[in-house]
């Protein structure tokens, strides 16, 4: 591949979708070089353009070019030129590769927490977007290794749950004891108060905990501070996260 070729080629990879222009003053060559690069970078696969009238003028072979632009020329009209923008041209193992990301938190997200809602990203930091994120979800859908549904009352948008979570979710439906007393670490990925669950969002600090009652958040604080405003330190009081070990 010649130098200018490659320069064109390397501009692009640095720059993105860029006019002839841009890509001439980027690569200190004439608008005429960078056009003859850019026909052999297209014809390799490697870019292409957001337009249809330079990849026409391209069909016509490199001659019929030289006689269009020396025709332009002698009679005083503007230069043939590859209009529009041009770029690299992703493979499909780059475009997979692009989608990696997404799937890969998505999946990370269901084994988390079983059920996969957009407010649940909330804390997720490294969520690019919801967007990218639900079509990998519905991707997962789509070939049956998640269910998409309503599992939480009181959210709006779509659901997303991995089929033993469902079946999980029902059975605690049918067996749930009254009374139940639950303790979560504040730095535990569970502590969804404020995201999910009514009461000021409260942040991932150590040695906090969030006490729950029946599922709704009772009491925050230290742990022996929240288990003596309870009263209650009997076998009932199940803790997780890293706060302490089980009782």
């Amino acid at each position: 591949m010649p130098a200018s070729t490659q320069a064109v080629l390397a501009f692009l990879e640095r720059h993105g979708a860029s006019f002839v222009s841009d890509i001439a003053r980027g690569t200190a060559q004439l608008p005429t070089k960078v056009e003859e690069a850019l026909w052999t970078l297209v014809a390799r696969g490697l870019v292409t353009g957001d337009g249809t009238a330079a990849l026409r003028t391209l069909l016509g072979g490199p001659e019929r070019r030289r006689r269009r632009r020396l025709a332009a020329v002698a009679a005083g009209r503007p230069r043939l030129v590859a209009a529009g923008r041009w770029s690299l041209l992703r493979s499909a193992a780059e475009e997979a590769a692009g989608d990696a990301g997404p799937m890969r938190f998505a999946r990370q997200l269901l084994r988390r927490y079983g059920v996969v809602t957009r407010e649940l990203t909330a804390r997720e930091s490294r969520v690019s977007s919801w967007r990218a994120l639900l079509g990998a979800l519905r991707t997962l859908e789509a070939r049956g290794e998640v269910r998409g549904g309503r599992f939480v009352a009181g959210l709006v948008g779509e659901q997303f749950a991995l089929p033993e979570a469902v079946e999980t979710l029902r059975a605690v439906r049918r067996r749930h004891e009254p009374g139940e007393l639950v303790m979560v670490a504040a730095a535990d990925p569970l502590n969804l108060v404020g995201i999910l669950l009514p009461g000021p969002r409260l942040p991932a600090t150590a040695r906090e905990v969030v006490a729950f009652h029946d599922g709704v958040p009772a009491e925050t604080g230290e742990l022996g501070a929240v288990l003596s405003r309870l009263g209650r330190t009997g076998p009932r009081v199940h803790q997780t996260g890293a706060a302490g070990p089980r009782r």
